[in-house]
């Protein structure tokens, strides 16, 4: 994933990171699950943990509307590449995945946004079922 989409950058940043806007996608192990979206605007960059979700949530198919595709280029289902971000725990057990404002990227202009989803879906979803 980190060779095909190595910088990216926001539409619109983060919310609360309103000067970081350019991130580079980096894989932090050998199967390409867990990944970073590192800061590159900073000296101090910011580092948000980040996994696709298919991995832990099979099910988690999230609808993105035409605004969102369009303010992203995104013209095919392929060109879309989605990510949760992960805020760690202990260990896996305890972390947990915003599911309602994923991250959508598109994996040919490279630009991408974090989507607040119309959906009723947690922000703090156990990576591993109980």
């Amino acid at each position: 994933m980190a060779e095909e989409l190595p910088v990216i950058e926001l539409v619109e940043p983060f919310p609360g990171f309103p000067d970081h806007r350019h991130f580079a996608l980096v894989r932090l192990d050998d199967d390409g699950v867990l990944c970073a979206l590192q800061g590159l605007d900073d000296a101090a960059p910011l580092r948000f943990l980040v996994v696709p979700p298919a991995s832990f949530f099979p099910s988690y198919a999230p609808e993105i509307d035409d605004e969102v595709a369009g303010a992203l280029g995104i013209t095919a289902p392929d060109d879309a590449l989605v990510l949760v971000i992960v805020n760690p725990g202990d260990g896996l057990s305890d972390s947990t995945a915003n599911l309602l404002a994923p991250v959508v990227i598109n994996t040919v202009t490279r630009r991408a946004a974090q989507v607040v989803l119309a959906e009723d879906l947690p922000v703090r979803a156990p990576l591993l079922a109980s």
